[in-house]
């Protein structure tokens, strides 16, 4: 049976890191990973980053996921997801469902963010979250962290390859059934 595991956390905790360090251990199985900064291109093209917006985005996220998985496709989901409801959301559609919270301190996070060079991510979220209109998740809106996640990993003491490791020990435990 499929499975969706949704990488979540602050901009620069090392999700997409760790999303790719996990995908290339599935190497060979039915896989996608889905980069909410990819799918934003297509869904918001000039994104605005408000609620109403977010809640677009998220929606078609989990929809997305639930979809690949009832079609045999395993998905990663590499997402903030700032707020728990877009991750509940997911929970409710897929039944083999995991969450992995990503945590790092704010500031692990705005020293990566100022040197990552992510394809789809938009660049200098920290610097740019001092404007009077901004919205970043963990400075000017909340981060709802779910209670109990199936897997935490602090992305600050963790490295890549070792998160990548941790969460393939869950997959099989929890949705491989090995």
């Amino acid at each position: 049976m499929t499975w969706a595991i949704w990488i979540t956390g602050l901009p620069g905790s090392g999700k997409t890191t760790i999303a790719r360090e996990v995908a290339k251990r599935l190497a060979g199985e039915k896989l996608r990973t889905l980069q909410l900064d990819e799918i934003r291109t297509i869904v918001t093209p000039r994104p605005t980053y408000s609620e109403q917006e977010r809640d677009i985005v998220y929606a078609f996220l989990a929809y997305t996921a639930k979809v690949l998985t009832e079609c045999g496709v395993n998905v990663i989901i590499d997402a903030t997801a700032n707020r728990k409801r877009y991750r509940d959301l997911a929970r409710a559609l897929i039944p083999r469902f995991v969450e992995v919270y990503i945590s790092c301190s704010l500031e692990t996070c705005r020293q990566r963010e100022a040197h990552r060079s992510a394809e789809f991510a938009p660049k200098k979220i920290y610097e740019r979250s001092q404007a009077p209109d901004a919205v970043v998740p963990g400075v000017n809106v909340p981060y709802e962290a779910t209670k109990s996640p199936e897997l935490t990993i602090d992305s600050d003491s963790v490295a890549p390859t070792e998160a990548a490791e941790i969460i393939m020990r869950e997959i099989r435990r929890r949705l491989n059934g090995a």
